[in-house]
């Protein structure tokens, strides 16, 4: 559950948005969001500089000015003409705009901070951005109250730049969904995977939401997140921007790649073996080159289709898995059924050399670029591996299509007991009864209408067809307490009056017709 200080952050970080939203005039979304973002990212390293610029100055043996006191402790140098301090005190200038263009290329400039190197917004002098409002988003962000615990305050910030994010998401529609992957659904696929330490990856990273919450959860359970090693890749240069401030601000060093020929084309990551992998491909794309590489080593289950990438994307997900390493994965429930271009055959052999752990139906409406219900593929390289029961051979469905709740008229989320129901089933159903022991956890049990447990054989029988619908059956109804005589009786009775009735307007339609003939 939320606790009061997140929910306090989340709260305050959803006032601050409204306000700033209501700034942006005519401005989109899609333009404003850089803006915004980057304004707050300053902000965040400017504090996280100066309280340790304080704390070097109240030292006699150390030099506020080195930027490698900074270095030491993954803060990044800011000079002055771009602390915060300067840009508040000329937020009123009419070359504020010039002024934070001239701050971000301080930034970048300085060596100790090679990896912003690129990354940074600097286009605030431009004639189409209104200054007044500029100055007025300054002094807004001003305003947010900082604590007395530098890291408190990242905190803070981080939880700001994560919301402005999905605010913003939410107000570009469709074209959100290119960065942004909600909160709720990434929360499920790092609440089943558990990814306490080790590698993680995403080949499609985005705006790097899939590595904030693997972070969380390791600090939500007292885990250390220095354990955990990060690498994505992005095709979108601008996405790729968002997600390397947003890890800066929440302190995460990564090894986050862009390249315009995408993971297929130009895998950053060549050589990675990774313990989890948690990715949003983007839905069905048709234009992935796949004419370019029927030859490639990563398709050990079958050559993907040339128009759908959903193929391609598991088996370059599979090729970059360690001996032990799980996967979870975002995909179109076509992925799930499709009897076309060969996908069944590779479903096929996935099914059969037992990479497929689980599969989980979703609700329609949980994104912000589509409507339509989509599913995770929980994905394994050694279903007995890592301390977990041996369910080689099985495959574990779940059908959460009931669950989550409208957060507004055309948008669905889970709550936290949802993503417990979901996550909870599936961490019970892999334990050892040891493990179910020693943490106070009912036993796994098929739940009918939510969830089954299935083998190979009957698998079969669906033709390798993985939607959850046709194994988890439906829920037991409960009864109304009526007597079955009563019951059966009543129905009788409704039924007999039914046929009365139908009599009737037999009747009544062989006289009209008998009428329509007798004058023609």
């Amino acid at each position: 559950m939320v606790n009061d200080s997140r929910k306090a952050d989340l709260d305050f970080a959803a006032d601050l948005f409204k306000a700033a939203d209501k700034m942006r005039g005519g401005l989109e979304p899609s333009e404003y969001k850089h803006v915004a973002l980057g304004l707050i990212f300053l902000k965040f390293i400017s504090e996280a500089f100066e309280a340790k610029h304080k704390e070097l100055v109240e030292d006699d043996l150390a030099d506020p000015e080195d930027p490698e006191e900074y270095l030491a402790e993954n803060i990044f140098w800011v000079p002055a003409a771009a602390r915060w301090s300067y840009i508040q005190h000329n937020a009123r200038s009419e070359n504020i705009g010039k002024i934070i263009d001239d701050a971000m290329e301080a930034i970048e400039d300085e060596p100790a901070n090679a990896t912003l190197k690129g990354v940074l917004p600097k286009n605030y002098a431009r004639p189409t951005l209104d200054k007044t409002m500029l100055g007025e988003l300054v002094d807004l962000f001003s305003n947010i109250k900082m604590h007395d615990s530098a890291d408190r305050a990242r905190d803070l910030l981080g939880r700001v730049y994560e919301y402005f994010i999905s605010g913003f998401a939410s107000a570009e529609g469709k074209r959100g969904g290119e960065f942004f992957t909600p909160r709720s659904v990434v929360r499920t696929l790092v609440e089943m995977l558990e990814p306490y330490q080790g590698r993680v990856y995403d080949p499609c990273c985005g705006s790097g939401g899939m590595f904030i919450q693997s972070e969380k959860f390791i600090e939500d359970h007292g885990g250390n997140p220095l354990n955990l090693s990060v690498y994505g890749q992005e095709i979108n240069h601008t996405t790729w921007r968002l997600a390397k401030m947003n890890l800066a601000v929440h302190g995460i060093d990564a090894d986050i790649a862009w390249d315009s020929a995408g993971s297929f084309h130009k895998d950053a990551h060549p050589g990675l073996k990774a313990d989890y992998i948690l990715a949003n491909p983007p839905f069905n794309i048709s234009d992935w080159g796949g004419e370019r590489l029927l030859e490639d080593d990563r398709w050990q289950y079958g050559i993907p289709p040339k128009g759908n990438a959903n193929f391609a994307w598991i088996q370059h997900i599979i090729h970059h898995l360690a001996p032990r390493g799980h996967a979870g994965v975002v995909l179109a429930n076509g992925s799930m059924s499709s009897q076309m271009n060969g996908e069944d055959e590779i479903r096929k052999r996935l099914i059969e050399e037992d990479r497929v752990d689980c599969m989980v139906a979703l609700p329609g409406q949980l994104f912000y670029s589509t409507q339509i219900p989509v599913c995770l593929w929980i994905l394994s390289r050694d279903k007995s591996a890592n301390g977990f029961r041996d369910r080689r051979g099985e495959v574990l469905f779940i059908d959460a299509r009931g669950h989550g709740h409208m957060v507004d008229r055309v948008r669905r989320e889970f709550s936290d007991e949802d993503i417990d129901k979901i996550a909870g089933t599936y961490r019970r159903w892999r334990a050892k009864p040891e493990t179910l022991e020693a943490k106070g956890w009912q036993a796994y049990v098929d739940e009918p209408g939510f969830c089954k447990s299935e083998g190979l054989e009957t698998i079969r029988k669906f033709d390798h067809v993985l939607t959850p619908g046709r194994y988890v059956g439906t829920a037991e109804q409960e009864g109304d307490g009526v007597p079955f005589e009563e019951k059966f009786a009543s129905l009788s009775k409704q039924l007999a009056a039914q046929m009365d009735n139908s009599r009737e307007l037999d009747a009544a339609i062989a006289k009209i017709i008998g009428g329509v003939k007798s004058n023609g």
